[in-house]
């Protein structure tokens, strides 16, 4: 399900700028991973509906990385190394793109509102 039309969009890219894509969210429910790779990279990820995603270029840069169950496509510029987001479905089937929020341009979050997500024992 989507969420309303009135919320913000931001911009995103990786570092380099070869993958852009634009997300329709409210930033309150950041958090962070503890599985291998999410503890490694140190990211703040925020999910949005695969309705408030849009990748506007750079897929042919994207590499996508799987790892355990193989449910979640870390994907990941073949260019500059940066992940700017995952993609999955949530438990009811719905597809989710988890963005990296420091990817996000002018990104503000209340940083004490960040969760933590027990991914080690996902």
């Amino acid at each position: 399900m989507s969420e309303p039309t009135d919320m913000p969009v931001y911009e995103g890219s990786c570092q380099c700028g070869a993958v852009r894509f634009t997300a329709r969210t409210r930033l309150d429910t950041p958090f962070q991973c503890n599985c291998s790779r999410c503890r490694r990279l140190n990211a703040v990820m925020h999910s949005v509906p695969g309705d408030n995603f849009t990748l506007l270029s750079g897929s042919e840069a994207l590499k996508i990385y799987k790892f355990n169950s193989h449910t979640i496509a870390h994907q990941f510029c073949t260019e500059c190394g940066i992940q700017p987001f995952a993609a999955g479905s949530d438990r009811e089937g719905n597809t989710i793109h988890v963005v990296n929020v420091h990817c996000l341009e002018d990104a503000r979050y209340d940083k004490n509102a960040i969760s933590h997500f027990n991914g080690a024992d996902f």
